[in-house]
């Protein structure tokens, strides 16, 4: 098939995905990764994408005054970043602008949305990184945007450096692992006590990999790895030199390997922050929290200084670590074991609570958010990481009669589309 011929277009303005968004000849949106608000541009026609066009770049014919030179050698083939080339201030707004239009879509004109918090490069404590072999050579990074292809990492400039320093050593580990065929998968968390490794691979570990793993954690400081099937099942301890910990609130929990972590320290302290100040003003001693989708208690210990906290959780793994550390914590929060999605709390359950925080996952919160519509608790905070999801549950909280007290961005996926916020509402006018 001939390559299109490269066409002239004006950037009207960024897409969802971060990719300049122009008009095409017949009126449809064209999507150019890579270009800004009010470039001139030239670029190819790719194919259909929604209900319009994909393109690809092909040459800056006006250049916008708010495009950087891009940090990271491998922008613009590995997908993680979409936006680096982008300066920090309009990238902001543009963060800022998406969280204000879904509410609006809501009903809630002109909401109150804050500036966002954006987290520094260098920080990002979590990263689940793709595994192939390429002629018998490992190769470790991140999916190409769009594709299926993995990139092969040297550096990032998201992650923690400390994370960064495995990349090499990690690809020289996985040329003598037998348990790694063709593909496989590392999710690395930083914790307080070093980097945790959950390898999923397409093979079973053999006694010579076990010891090979276990060298690797003493010589790199890794206090664990276990392994799990690539296409799912329960992880295995293939070798633990230490205990694993990580600090939620002033509390330690042991996580299960490739738990989920808010992405940074700075983003997640930010968002307990902003839950904390969400909280009803005069709490009596009495009082009960209700964290629902609570994982392995992010929001659950800093909110048990303020009131006791029922801890909703279904995933096995993360209520027990949870459930562990808040029997060894003093009693302030009780885990449940409880799947929201296939049984949500009810109007007269939720009558026990001053307050209701959430934090589902993307899809959001469908099933649960009906009866917190109708419920009487004084103060609903809601931790959306889906701009398309809380516009959606903001809706049904709209025409159940709450208000929204107020809406604070949080980008702790740096130059990523990706946006995390938090909306405090409450009853009444």
């Amino acid at each position: 098939m001939p390559l299109q011929e490269s066409l002239e277009f004006e950037i009207a303005r960024l897409g969802a995905a971060g990719d300049g968004v122009a008009a095409g000849a017949d009126g449809r949106p064209v999507f150019i990764p890579y270009a800004l608000p009010g470039e001139r541009v030239s670029a190819r026609l790719a194919g259909k994408q929604g209900e319009g066009q994909a393109a690809e770049l092909t040459g800056l014919l006006r250049p916008a005054p708010e495009r950087v030179t891009p940090p990271c050698p491998h922008f613009g083939r590995c997908g993680g970043c979409v936006l680096q080339h982008m300066a920090i201030p309009p990238y902001a707004e543009w963060k800022r602008a998406r969280l204000a239009e879904a509410l609006s879509r809501a009903g809630y004109a002109d909401a109150p949305v804050a500036e966002p918090a954006v987290t520094p490069p260098h920080t990002r404590r979590r990263a689940d990184l793709a595994l192939r072999r390429a002629d018998g050579v490992p190769v470790l990074g991140f999916h190409a945007r769009g594709s299926g292809a993995v990139v092969d990492l040297s550096t990032c400039v998201v992650l923690d450096p400390r994370l960064v320093a495995l990349f090499g050593p990690l690809k020289t580990l996985l040329r003598s692992l037998s348990a790694f065929r063709r593909e496989g998968s590392a999710v690395l968390n930083l914790l307080e006590t070093g980097p945790d490794l959950l390898l999923r691979l397409d093979g079973i570990p053999s006694p010579t990999d076990r010891a090979l793993l276990a060298e690797f954690a003493g010589a790199h400081g890794l206090p664990r790895i276990a392994c799990a099937p690539l296409k799912g099942g329960v992880a295995e301890n293939v070798a633990q030199v230490a205990p694993v910990s990580i600090t939620l609130g002033d509390v330690p929990v042991a996580p299960a390997p490739g738990a989920f972590l808010q992405a940074t320290p700075q983003g997640e302290a930010a968002i307990v922050a902003a839950v904390l100040a969400g909280l009803p003003p005069k709490l009596t001693g009495k009082a009960r929290i209700a964290d629902l989708y609570a994982g392995l208690g992010t929001l659950s210990f800093p909110l048990s200084a303020r009131a006791r906290v029922t801890a909703y959780e279904g995933a096995p793994d993360a209520v027990a670590a949870l459930d562990a550390a808040a029997r060894k914590s003093g009693g302030r929060v009780t885990a449940v074991k409880r799947d929201l999605a296939r049984q949500p709390l009810s109007v007269k359950e939720l009558e026990a609570f001053a307050a209701v925080v959430l934090d589902p996952p993307y899809a959001g919160a469908a099933d649960q958010i009906p009866a917190l519509a109708r419920s009487a608790v004084q103060r609903i905070i809601y931790v959306s990481c889906n701009p398309a999801a809380l516009g959606r549950d903001a809706g049904l909280l709209n025409a159940g009669g709450w208000r929204l007290v107020s809406a604070t961005p949080i980008d702790q996926f740096l130059w990523s589309a990706q946006l995390e916020a938090v909306m405090v509402f409450a009853r009444g006018a």
